[in-house]
């Protein structure tokens, strides 16, 4: 007797989530400016995450095209978590990458259930420590620097 795996019960708002998501990442990434020898450069690493995103919900949606449910029980969930991301970009560009990563990160750990209150106050520390030194300190991306407040002016951070 052969059991056939079922898809996962929101596997067409995952889909289509990460199809949108993967869509608006790819016009981003395209607005990144050519590096100083007319190359794509800074472009690749974000293109390919990109791609990944439209490809897995390729994937996802054609694993639910068999599943004629639509389980609308985290459309809640994904509706907070585009409107975290929306904010949190507006968040980059008022007040820099740090403060708007220390306050993204635990709310995006609320957002996929996790409850610890020590694993979210390390996530808001740990999570834009990891970034800075990975991207700013090991790959030496310039970071975005808020309008109106940046902690890294602060700190020297750069």
């Amino acid at each position: 007797m052969t059991v056939t795996p079922e898809p996962a019960p929101a596997a067409r708002a995952v889909g289509t989530a990460l199809i949108l998501t993967g869509i608006g990442a790819t016009a981003a990434s395209l607005s990144i400016g050519l590096d100083q020898y007319g190359r794509w450069g800074a472009r690749y690493f974000p293109l390919a995450a990109s791609a990944s995103l439209l490809v897995l919900g390729v994937i996802e949606l054609r694993a639910s095209a068999k599943d004629r449910r639509l389980d609308r029980s985290h459309l809640a969930a994904i509706a907070g978590l585009l409107a975290l991301s929306v904010a949190y970009v507006w968040t980059i560009s008022a007040f820099g990458y740090l403060i708007a990563t220390a306050l993204a990160a635990p709310l995006a750990l609320l957002l996929f259930g996790v409850r610890s209150v020590a694993g979210l106050c390390a996530a808001s520390v740990l999570c834009p420590l990891a970034y800075h030194l990975v991207f700013f300190v090991g790959l030496g991306v310039f970071p975005p620097l808020g309008r109106w407040f940046d902690l890294l002016d602060l700190i020297g951070g750069y």
